[in-house]
């Protein structure tokens, strides 16, 4: 890769990096690690009005930000399929999706961050040091902040 000689942009991702051989890994192989981590609470309201507004829902209709407090350690893709499964407990009961139809749906939802915690946590351990964080800490203590 680092023998391209046209400008090419090569992105790559993986759940597992230490998985991945060392000599793809090297300095100079790429322009950059970087390690996105589970959503913060700004992200996870973005993707909320996203996904509610991929479903054809008004975001104005939700509390997005209460929405983003309530799935702190969902990752995107399960955000999205709980908006989905609130949509389907909704329709079953022949009612618009609301708050508390999402609120339902989390009681019984079991998300990645507490079903492979200790992976998590030694992807986040093996990240420092060896990888740019793709939300800067100074945006996660500046977002912490804003929450409380």
């Amino acid at each position: 890769m680092q023998e391209k000689i046209a400008p090419v942009f090569v992105l790559a991702t993986a759940n597992d990096v230490s998985q991945l051989p060392p000599e793809l890994l090297r300095k100079g192989r790429w322009d950059e690690l970087f390690f996105v981590d589970l959503p913060n609470p700004e992200e996870r309201q973005e993707i909320w009005r996203i996904q509610v507004a991929k479903h054809r829902r008004s975001p104005k209709e939700y509390d997005l930000a209460q929405l983003a407090k309530a799935t702190e350690g969902l990752t995107g893709s399960e955000i999205g399929a709980v908006f989905v499964d609130a949509l389907y407990r909704a329709f079953d009961e022949d009612r618009k999706p609301t708050d508390l139809t999402i609120a339902e749906v989390l009681t019984d939802f079991v998300p990645l961050s507490q079903t492979m915690a200790e992976q998590i946590t030694g992807l986040r351990s093996w990240a420092k040091g060896r990888a740019r964080f793709a939300t800067s800490p100074q945006t996660e203590r500046r977002l912490r902040k804003l929450a409380a």
